[in-house]
């Protein structure tokens, strides 16, 4: 069974960092592309960032286009999205999702 468990969320001021983590359990990690999506409060799911297996070639929403790094650690089974110049439009609640399943979230608030 497909496990995913995401970490690192909190409240931040805008401009700040933080990182995410995602554990994830029950399938190849190191075969398989991963993502980061997001929902903010009333709104749907937005994607966010995508890596493929080997770490290479990542790709990120227009949004958080060179203030979001999304990375792996395939020894570790676990995904990354390192977030800086944070801004109050990316609160959310961020899941990590490998094809149609994904964690139970983190909540990410960017507030003075």
């Amino acid at each position: 069974e497909v496990q995913l468990v995401e970490s690192g969320g909190g409240l931040v001021q805008p401009g700040g960092s933080l990182r995410l983590s995602c554990a994830a359990s029950g399938f190849t990690f190191s075969s398989s592309v991963m993502d980061w999506v997001r929902q903010a409060p009333g709104k749907g799911l937005e994607w966010v960032s995508s890596i493929n297996s080997g770490g290479g070639i990542p790709s990120y929403a227009d949004s958080v286009k060179g203030r979001f790094t999304i990375s792996r650690d395939n020894a570790r089974d676990t995904l990354y999205l390192q977030m800086n110049s944070l801004k109050p439009e990316d609160t959310a609640v961020y899941y990590c999702k490998k094809g149609l399943v994904r964690g139970q979230g983190t909540q990410v608030t960017v507030s003075q």
